[in-house]
């Protein structure tokens, strides 16, 4: 289940009180019996002295308590006798259920899976988790929780601080491999189409829930909203008409009649009125006209750049780079991250100087630049003033009136009280926001947003890709760094994609279009791989085969196996005969063991476990002797 709605209208909230950590004001909450919930916090707790792996591994405990007491239960049926030792096995059978359900023997394999699949590399198992930035540490605590595989998970936000890579495996595990109810807080809008199959949306202090994924939650929403005012426009109408009869007759002779009307219509407002439904407005405010810039905004050749490391060498950032802007291109920027793409963009833009290469400017460009931090916002202007003022400055000769301003402050999700809000007072997202909404009424031609959606609610990122997209009102050129796929599919046709390496592939196309690409690629490759490995196996297999021969050659009379040599002297009868006994033995053997008692016995279970894989050499040389014989007809 997904769960939607704007910034601050209760969805953390909601999923601390589902999670038990605050307490309704009425109601109750209740979580199956047996079931464990597990919570993702926005602010983890974790031990600083313990390394990425270690405190990985600690969301094992109750698989390492459940160890303690199968050992501590062997321990009581090796004296057990009876009915003890049957329900001593019996509790043995559920705790090894136990066991497998909390992951078994085989952790440090889905460690390593959940910890790559998050994009944790294995250079970094061994680091300190004091020394990890706050991004690896909230990653980091996705993992624990992913790894605990608790019966529900409840997740805010797990995407805050995961790369385009990071989100397809977080879609892959929640939708193919984890077994348990998901209620989700997400801002992606793909992530929520590909794993959720129910939406629930927060909206005036209510929930109300929708089928299917978020792309049918949004055309079900518009046929809700579309109803819902329709039947408000109706009642309305019906309240003007009794209206107008009580205008018309409360002073004549139907005055009484009037007067019960009134009374009548008085309680029906005050109990059956329908509320009017929250408008959607698309954008639709009329930007300044950008400056044209020349056919070539920017052009780079072989540009490279790196910087050295602490313990000697250098990470290279991209190397040997040729791209050209042309006039009115949108181009996504996505990589891993650390893979230097806001060092990229800076490069282009001439704040850092190149290690190698030219970039060459075009004719009459404007940059606008939407960065990650938004320290340079006048905390005590209002948000409609703000962007008033940054017409005055950036675009001279014109001018914006205040309800233009505030138009425009409403296109981005402004309230009316919201838009005299100090920018000082404003949430995260809401600078966000305002910084956005005044970039694009800047008259920039070419616009550089870094992470721009990193702050904004679902209905904010909507909004934005509306205004950047051709329809939008913004004709100019584009740069976008972001993981965000949707919107970068919605407004992008050009892709610069950094692999982390110093390779940086120039793609023409969407997000999409490229994704299917890669995919095809992997697989190719994944095969390729597949291949030569098993051709490797199969010379190694070949070679131990000739090894095993000449040792057994070798060791004439003294193996426990019949020789090649001996083999050969003996009659298919024969053979037949040895194969018989041996097969009758090893399922004797197997019957023996299957007896709780017989593991009671050390020296007993040591002796059977070695005759029957005596036995098993015995038979492997004889059984091929056979099938030899018998395919050539001997």
């Amino acid at each position: 289940m997904g769960v939607v709605g704007r910034n601050g209208v209760g969805k953390s909230t909601f999923l601390k009180m589902l999670a038990g950590l605050m307490q309704a004001d009425s109601g109750d909450v209740a979580l199956q019996r047996g079931a464990r919930a597990g919570y993702l916090h926005q602010d983890p707790k974790l031990n600083p002295d313990e390394t990425l792996w270690g405190e990985a591994e600690s969301a094992f405990a109750r698989l390492h308590e459940l160890h303690q007491k199968l050992d501590h239960l062997y321990e009581e049926m090796a004296t057990a006798e009876g009915t003890k030792l049957e329900k001593l096995m019996d509790e043995q059978q559920r705790l090894t259920e136990a066991m497998e359900a909390a992951g078994g023997y085989t952790i440090d394999h889905k460690i390593a899976e959940i910890l790559h699949g998050l994009g944790f590399t294995d250079a970094q198992f061994t680091v300190k988790v004091s020394g990890l930035s706050g991004g690896q540490k909230g990653r980091l605590a996705l993992a624990k929780l992913l790894l605990e595989n608790p019966d529900v998970l409840l997740l805010d936000e797990p995407t805050n601080h995961l790369d385009i890579e990071g989100r397809l495996w977080l879609e892959n595990f929640l939708k193919n491999e984890f077994p348990g109810a998901v209620l989700l807080i997400s801002h992606d809008r793909y992530l929520l189409d590909n794993v959720v199959n129910r939406i629930v949306e927060t909206e005036d202090g209510r929930l109300i829930d929708y089928p299917g994924n978020y792309e049918t939650f949004r055309e079900l929403r518009a046929e809700r909203r579309m109803a819902m005012l329709r039947a408000y426009e109706n009642q309305q109408g019906r309240f003007r008409q009794e209206e107008a009869y009580i205008r018309k007759y409360k002073a004549g002779r139907r005055a009484a009649q009037a007067k019960g009307r009134e009374t009548k219509l008085e309680r029906q407002k005050e109990l059956n009125s329908l509320e009017k439904p929250p408008e959607a407005h698309s954008f639709e405010v009329r930007l300044p006209p950008a400056p044209r810039s020349g056919d070539m905004v920017f052009a780079a050749r072989e540009v490279s750049k790196s910087y050295p490391l602490e313990g000697g060498g250098e990470k290279v950032l991209f190397k040997n780079l040729d791209m050209v802007l042309s006039r009115g291109e949108r181009w996504g920027i996505i990589g891993p991250n650390g893979t230097g793409k806001t060092t990229l963009v800076r490069t282009l833009l001439g704040e850092i100087k190149s290690d190698t290469g030219t970039i060459r400017m075009g004719s009459n460009v404007f940059v606008g630049y939407y960065r990650q931090t938004h320290e340079h916002l006048p905390a005590d202007k209002p948000v409609f003033q703000y962007l008033q003022d940054t017409i005055k400055k950036e675009v001279p000769g014109v001018q914006m009136s205040e309800q233009a301003a505030r138009d425009l402050a409403g296109a981005f999700l402004f309230s009316g009280t919201d838009q005299d809000r100090p920018l000082g007072q404003l949430s995260g997202g809401e600078r966000s926001r305002a910084a956005i909404a005044a970039l694009l009424c800047s008259a920039k031609n070419l616009l550089v947003l870094d992470e721009p959606t990193n702050h904004l609610d679902l209905m904010s990122a909507e909004r934005l890709e509306e205004a950047l997209c051709d329809e939008g009102g913004f004709e100019g050129t584009m740069l976008l760094i972001s993981h965000d796929r949707a919107l970068i599919d919605g407004t992008c046709d050009h892709l610069l994609v950094m692999d982390g390496a110093g390779g940086v592939e120039v793609f023409h196309g969407s997000y999409t279009e490229w994704h299917e690409k890669d995919v095809q690629r992997k697989r190719e490759r994944d095969r390729a791989q597949s291949d030569e490995k098993n051709r490797r196996d199969d010379a190694e297999k070949q070679r131990k085969n000739a090894e095993d021969r000449k040792k057994a050659e070798k060791a004439g009379p003294k193996s426990s196996a019949p020789s090649v040599n001996a083999l050969a002297r003996m009659r298919t009868e024969q053979i037949e005969e040895k194969i018989e006994k041996l097969q009758i033995r090893i399922k004797e053997i197997d019957g023996l063991m299957g007896d709780p008692n017989v593991w009671k016995d050390h020296a007993k279970a040591t002796r059977l476990t070695a005759e029957r894989t005596a036995s098993m050499e015995q038979l492997e040389p004889l059984e091929f002797e056979w099938t030899r014989r018998a395919a050539e007809g001997d």
